[in-house]
């Protein structure tokens, strides 16, 4: 297990790389939302009552510039027109911008979300988050609930229907190693007919995760179990076999997150700087998948993320999106611009971790049977 400090290290750490992956060449990267295509991008839509599997993941039904020329004859779909009105974006753009969609899903339901509903946030973040479970579930490095499951059934059913639409579809695959994204991803994708050269073969980025620390749910499982329980996942051999990230008595802040995922964010749109920074990562120790999916990283368009809450609050936030409340099992698209900019990146202010709240009144007054 980590020591306290460790998480005020890793922010350091994780700030400095950053910092010096993009300053020792004098540039940086800058990400932008590209909005007004995106049901989620309008100020209008309410994400509460938002339904991405009814409404194309939120694309707006409407006409482009470019639809004279792509679709003279009124037969593509709106996807299609969406696709090509994305490549002319690229084709357009100079040679230090480019355009991707990131696919931005979020984990179906865990045993860590029943039991922060039932027990109420405070009684949660103050006592029973620090547990492995209770008498009847367990929540460490928390699994997908019935529910959660259907959850990912359903965002699996929609790529299904949204393919018969000519969605463009992934071209590569980024998860979390939380298993209830691991699983997730695994429900949505596995079984989807997808043609040659889309396969459904994930990189398992240690970025990607939750806000980290305190929160056992928040604790990944081993290499070990994750190589066996997801065998076709791609995990550098460098990847620690124990988490390197997780602290017992520290929480990561929100802005400590997003420095991480902007970090994840440089390493996915930089070719062959697609590596995580821990202290256990050898960076001459890689396997040849990820090899080869590093090596292509900077041509892909369409790319998806099976991530958290957290993660999706921090990666609108650094590319400028509104704040949007993804459900669980949730997915929404947001186009991004990428542009290297000269000079070393603006200086970000992160705060410290925190401690665990102290409780208020007795948590384990609230007692009772999770739903298994």
């Amino acid at each position: 297990m980590a020591s306290s400090p460790f998480l005020l290290f890793l922010t350091i750490i994780v700030a400095f790389f950053t910092a010096m992956s993009e300053s020792t060449s004098l540039s940086h990267l800058e990400f932008s939302a590209v909005t007004g295509y995106f049901l989620q991008d309008d100020p209008a839509t309410d994400p509460d009552t938002f339904d991405y599997s009814s409404t194309n993941f939120g694309l707006i039904n409407q006409t482009y510039d470019t639809d004279d020329k792509f679709d003279p004859h009124h037969k593509k779909t709106q996807w299609e027109r969406f696709g090509y009105k994305l490549r002319s974006l690229n084709r357009a753009a100079g040679t230090n911008t480019r355009f991707a969609l990131l696919y931005l899903g979020r984990h179906g339901e865990g045993y860590h979300n029943v039991a922060e509903s039932y027990y109420g946030t405070e009684a949660w973040d103050c006592y029973w988050s620090l547990l492995d479970g209770n008498e009847t579930s367990t929540w460490a490095d928390a699994r997908l609930t019935d529910a959660g499951k259907a959850q990912a059934e359903l965002a699996r059913d929609t790529w299904i229907a949204q393919i018969k639409n000519k969605v463009p579809l992934p071209e590569i695959y980024y998860t979390s190693p939380l298993d209830r994204c691991l699983s997730t991803a695994q429900i949505t994708f596995d079984d989807l007919d997808l043609p040659t050269g889309k396969d459904f073969k994930p990189i398992v980025k240690e970025l990607l995760r939750e806000t980290l620390g305190i929160h056992t749910c928040d604790r990944r499982s081993s290499a070990s179990y994750i190589r066996s329980a997801y065998p076709d996942y791609v995990i550098p051999h460098s990847f620690a076999e124990e988490d390197p990230l997780w602290d017992a008595k520290l929480r990561e802040s929100n802005s400590a997150r997003s420095a991480r995922l902007r970090k994840f964010l440089v390493d996915i749109f930089t070719p062959n700087n697609n590596k995580d920074p821990s202290p256990h990562h050898d960076q001459d120790e890689e396997d040849e998948d990820t090899h080869s999916a590093n090596s292509r990283v900077n041509k892909d368009t369409y790319i998806s993320l099976t991530a958290h809450s957290g993660a999706i609050t921090s990666i609108l936030e650094i590319v400028g999106h509104r704040k949007f409340a993804v459900s669980t099992g949730g997915v929404i698209p947001v186009l991004v611009r990428v542009e290297r900019k000269p000079g070393a990146p603006p200086k970000e202010e992160i705060e410290p971790p925190s401690t665990a709240p102290e409780c208020r009144g007795d948590p384990t007054t609230v007692r009772g049977e999770l739903m298994n």
